[in-house]
């Protein structure tokens, strides 16, 4: 099968623009390899001579020797970031937040991906069940890493139930090899009540294991539950009993874990903690935070940072009045840091409102799922001061944008007042509040 990659872009004065590259050209193969995508490029284009095989857009081919640096780039620009078609989800798991998501939003919303090549780039967590060996062989002889794996349970028959996939149990032999390769990984398992918590959690965490140390972090976050199950599976929440347990279960093997590999191996999502009214675990536990963007450690993190930023405040008596917004799971920790805050600066006003999550259901907790529209319906009326500080993981990435389409400048119309995003560090959230300039 023949692979063309369009040049989207050339750099001015790189490598490929010296040569003649230009935007429209195709791309055929370096050194005779043909390019599946962008895996395949990064490792052909490493090395110090290449023989690149270039269309044109009138069909004359263009063979050009180069010879440069070693992991010097060539300053091209591909049409597809990926050099090929994403790979959407084959499963129908029972957990799906995008099955959970109501009509009418933005097409991107109801993708569904499930291509390990984002895991290496955007940190994705990845099924298994879309992957052949020739992708297995690949990313050993790559050595790409690390991958994330979305285990949900390492029971194959509950494994096959839980994404509706009748190959979701054998795609956990891929496991092996990646282990066998040498490949550094991190899981994940969604818990869902009844269904693999309890004595399924335990089996599966005692299994997942023996890929220590390739397999490094595994997190346990429980499912997230909206509003639009109409037809799914029908999952209940966790109540705080439950929490309680899931926490006995892991705090267990923790303990085990470190006495046996100085590491914790298993996390517990920050959720869990809140829900069960326990606090969250020193910074140690955490074994460096390798499990932060999925939602585990980030409050422990924040509240280091912050204090660690408020011992080296100075503080002063100018007025300020202030609001922020958050989710119903930071708002006593945010609450808590903006009290703090007024010790140093006592002529500082911090409103500090919790958001009920309307548009998605009162189950979902977090400030990334907040709507724009929920933000202006709940603030309405409400003391917001000169500004409002809103966390950036209210928005789409690089853009001020809601998940229901709402810009920041139609909250700061809506609400008649100065809007601003604030970074996701202790030190960020004070420097916002006093508005220290960097």
């Amino acid at each position: 099968m023949r692979h063309e990659h369009i040049v989207k872009a050339v750099l001015p004065g790189s490598i490929a623009d010296e040569l003649g590259i230009e935007a429209g050209d195709k791309l055929l193969s370096i050194n005779d390899n043909m390019i599946e995508d962008v895996f395949d490029y990064h490792f052909y284009v490493n090395d110090e001579e290449l023989v690149l095989l270039i269309e044109k857009p009138d069909g004359e081919e263009w063979e050009l020797e180069i010879e440069k640096d070693y992991e010097e780039d060539l300053g091209i620009e591909f049409e597809q970031g990926l050099m090929d078609e994403y790979r959407s989800c084959r499963n129908k798991c029972m957990f799906c937040f995008i099955d959970q998501m109501p009509k009418g939003m933005r097409e991107t919303l109801y993708f569904k991906d499930d291509d390990s090549r984002l895991s290496f780039l955007q940190g994705n967590y990845v099924t298994l069940t879309n992957m052949s060996d020739h992708d297995i062989d690949r990313i050993v002889r790559y050595h790409l890493e690390p991958i994330n794996i979305s285990f949900q349970t390492t029971n194959p028959e509950l494994r096959c139930k839980m994404l509706h996939n009748r190959f979701a149990g054998e795609a956990l032999k891929k496991v092996d090899r990646l282990y066998e390769g040498g490949i550094q990984m991190n899981g994940q398992i969604v818990l869902c009540k009844g269904v693999n918590d309890g004595e399924e959690l335990d089996r599966s965490i005692r299994d997942m294991s023996k890929y220590f140390p390739c397999l490094q972090s595994v997190s346990i976050v429980p499912v997230g539950l909206t509003r639009y199950r109409d037809g799914l599976y029908p999952l209940e929440p966790f109540d705080r009993e439950d929490a309680i347990e899931v926490l006995s279960i892991i705090h267990k093997w923790q303990e085990r874990f470190y006495e046996e590999y100085g590491m914790h191996f298993i996390h517990a999502g920050d959720e869990w903690y809140i829900l069960a009214g326990q606090e969250v675990p020193e910074e140690e536990r955490y074994d460096g935070y390798l499990q932060l963007e999925n939602g585990v450690g980030m409050l422990r993190l924040l509240e280091n940072e912050f204090e660690e930023g408020y011992q080296s405040a100075v503080g002063d008596e100018l007025p300020r009045e202030v609001s922020m917004a958050t989710g119903l799971l930071a708002y006593p920790y945010i609450q808590k840091m903006a009290d703090r805050l007024v010790g140093k600066y006592p002529n500082t006003k911090v409103h500090v409102y919790p958001i009920r999550n309307d548009f998605f259901g009162e189950l979902i907790t977090v400030s990334g799922l907040i709507t724009g529209q929920d933000l202006i319906a709940q603030l309405t009326g409400k003391e917001l001061g000169d500004r409002l500080l809103l966390p950036c993981n209210m928005f789409r990435s690089q853009e001020e944008v809601f998940l229901d389409d709402i810009t920041l400048s139609q909250v700061e119309d809506a609400l008649q007042v100065r809007a601003d995003i604030v970074k996701s560090s202790g030190q960020d959230f004070i420097d916002a509040i006093i508005l220290k300039e960097k």
